[in-house]
């Protein structure tokens, strides 16, 4: 996911990404997975840059998860940028067109990413949980004074509700040191107080890095995204809005009254 116990390098790693990730560009080329005799995608391309949120929409099973996954590295693929009789996992990433070993995304800090399952320890107190992760007054100021941590730095993640959970865990990885971030479905089965306090930190967030999230609940997206594509039959297309997802085939048409 990208976010570990403190181990004293993200100062180090935050001053680094910060001078010279002013214009970076995350491209991934030739995008190729399947499952077994499966095709889930192949040959996709998209690049993502620092000051811009990406939206990728898809139906469930399109791939948009074992995209993100892939990217991450946590998804099996080769480097080689290419579909052969041979190889079905595939995909091209690199950074200011300098190519990026899969092994070398996680320890070299590149993308972090927020996966949908929960990962923070249920029984513990937030306030407990946050310093494990920065340990940095400025960094631990900045999440306990964010709104509404007040309100539940005492209590358990197991005590949240699904909207501050994922408050919580967005806010820790927004403080990562990474230039670029993969979020999977960060608007899932949350209440409109935290989606919009999500919103807010996303496009706050922007101005000093680069995202590309899915998700279903597609209005949060449309309002924040600069850009949006959708992963339909194994093929990537760009989409304007919400009309275009309509014709595109993922939101159903609307109903003749």
């Amino acid at each position: 996911m990208g976010l570990q116990p403190h181990r004293g390098r993200h100062r180090a790693w935050r001053v680094r990404h910060h001078q010279q990730a002013v214009l970076m560009k995350l491209s991934i080329r030739n995008a190729t997975k399947s499952f077994g005799k499966k095709w889930v995608f192949s040959d996709l391309s998209l690049e993502v840059s620092r000051g811009e949120i990406v939206g990728l929409f898809g139906r469930n099973g399109s791939g948009k998860s074992t995209l993100l996954r892939m990217i991450f590295g946590t998804l099996s693929r080769s480097n080689r940028g290419f579909r052969s009789a041979t190889r079905s996992d595939a995909l091209r990433l690199t950074m200011d067109e300098k190519m990026i070993a899969p092994k070398r995304v996680i320890p070299d800090q590149w993308v972090a990413y927020l996966p949908q399952h929960k990962f923070l320890p249920a029984r513990m107190r937030i306030r407990n949980i946050v310093p494990l992760y920065f340990q940095d007054e400025e960094t631990l100021d900045s999440i306990f004074y964010a709104p509404t941590v007040s309100q539940i730095e005492n209590r358990t993640p197991a005590e949240l509700s699904v909207g501050q959970r994922k408050y919580v865990e967005i806010l820790l990885v927004a403080h990562l040191p990474h230039p670029f971030l993969l979020l999977d479905e960060p608007f899932s089965m949350i209440d409109p107080q935290y989606a919009e306090l999500i919103e807010e930190r996303l496009t706050e967030l922007k101005k000093s890095k680069g995202i590309l999230l899915t998700d279903h609940y597609y209005r949060h997206v449309l309002r924040i995204a600069d850009r949006n594509f959708l992963l339909k039959d194994g093929s990537i297309h760009p989409v304007a809005g919400e009309r275009a997802l309509r014709e595109g085939g993922y939101l159903p048409a609307p109903r003749d009254r």
